[in-house]
């Protein structure tokens, strides 16, 4: 599924920077752009599902609720921090023509470290106040709550209640105004997009019940069949009459969309069951799995070759036929960063001791 949310990234980001004239007109850009509403959810999404592995394995252990936070919150500021030097690299590679504010912007990996932390708070609260017995099926309602209430309380802190007391800076982390005075839609605020974190750790400690496990296939079934049920729920609410809000945002704010999208990911999640279990994942070499792997490298990198200085094709100049090959090009070699990443994991000591072996004589 990482690996999935890779390529959407990779055909988002080449078509939005490369197409330029009647191509970004095009129907195809259109449909490209609306798969680039997914990758960010399950980027999220899984990381809330990878929180939940790592927090019931935690406990399993018998790590006491305290060490388990301690250990689950430093692993969301460590990932808040690259999202900081991210943004960091980013400023001083386009030193000259970016903005100094480029360097607070509110990007998806500050959000998944920040979404991080407020998981490791909410299952430290949940594991202090419930028995061991318990926890899972309290930590999934819980998470499944908060995620709801922060989709909930989106339109509203977008628009009347919007936090303008805050700097800038700050604001921008609950709404995503950044400097420019309204809400931007191409920022990651923790409203809506934290709450695609807190969905995937209530699926997370489901998958992990027993009754889950025993499940096996009809488990991911069930879950695929769940999120089809979303899908046409959100849609019937969407068409109702009365509205909750003042300001509807389908695209941006909406619940509505937002339980659309968690539903497509319930989907994915089923079809990347089967993909694993009886599909191509299993003939071999898997370039989805291998990008997967290494999800935030390629994320880190590509974007250079993409939007950065290093752009392999001039930016909003070029038809569809040339920005597809560029694309090729950008996957291609992803795939193949990712492959000499897995295979000189833990391989630099080796590859240092080779370097700095003694000359024989002659």
């Amino acid at each position: 599924m990482r690996g999935l949310a890779c390529i959407l990234m990779f055909q988002t980001h080449c078509y939005d920077s490369w197409l330029g004239g009647d191509a970004r007109k095009s129907t195809f850009f259109m449909w490209s752009q609306l798969g680039g509403t997914l990758p960010a959810p399950l980027f999220l999404f899984l990381a809330g599902i990878s929180f939940a592995l790592m927090t019931d394995k935690l406990q399993q252990k018998g790590v006491p609720a305290g060490k388990i936070a301690h250990t689950t919150i430093r692993r969301g500021a460590e990932i808040f921090g690259l999202g900081l030097l991210f943004r960091l690299q980013e400023f001083l590679i386009a030193w000259g023509w970016a903005p100094w504010s480029d360097l607070l912007r509110v990007d998806i990996l500050n959000t998944i470290g920040l979404s991080m932390m407020l998981m490791g708070v909410v299952c430290w609260i949940v594991l202090l106040f419930n028995a061991a017995s318990q926890t899972r099926l309290a930590l999934g309602i819980t998470a499944a709550s908060v995620g709801m209430s922060i989709s909930l309380l989106t339109p509203l802190l977008w628009t009347s209640w919007r936090p303008r007391w805050l700097p800038w800076p700050m604001q921008s982390y609950i709404d995503g105004v950044h400097n420019l005075g309204e809400p931007q839609a191409w920022l990651f605020p923790v409203f809506p997009w934290a709450a695609f974190a807190f969905m995937g750790l209530a699926v997370g400690f489901v998958l992990l019940s027993d009754g889950a496990r025993k499940g096996g296939a009809t488990t991911f079934a069930l879950a695929g069949a769940a999120g089809v049920g979303l899908i046409y729920m959100a849609r019937w609410l969407n068409a109702r009459p009365i509205q909750l809000y003042a300001t509807p945002d389908f695209w941006h704010t909406s619940p509505n969309f937002f339980l659309i999208r968690v539903g497509l990911i319930l989907v994915i999640l089923a079809a990347a069951y089967l993909w694993c279990r009886w599909g191509a994942g299993q003939w071999g070499f898997s370039p989805f799995i291998q990008l997967g792997q290494t999800s935030l490298l390629v994320y880190w990198v590509h974007i250079e070759f993409v939007y950065g200085r290093l752009s392999i094709l001039p930016k909003r100049s070029v038809d569809i036929r040339t920005a597809s090959y560029g694309l090729l090009a950008i996957f291609l070699s992803m795939v193949l960063l990712s492959v000499l990443r897995t295979k000189l994991k833990g391989h630099g000591a080796d590859a240092l001791t080779w370097f700095y072996r003694p000359v024989k004589a002659g």
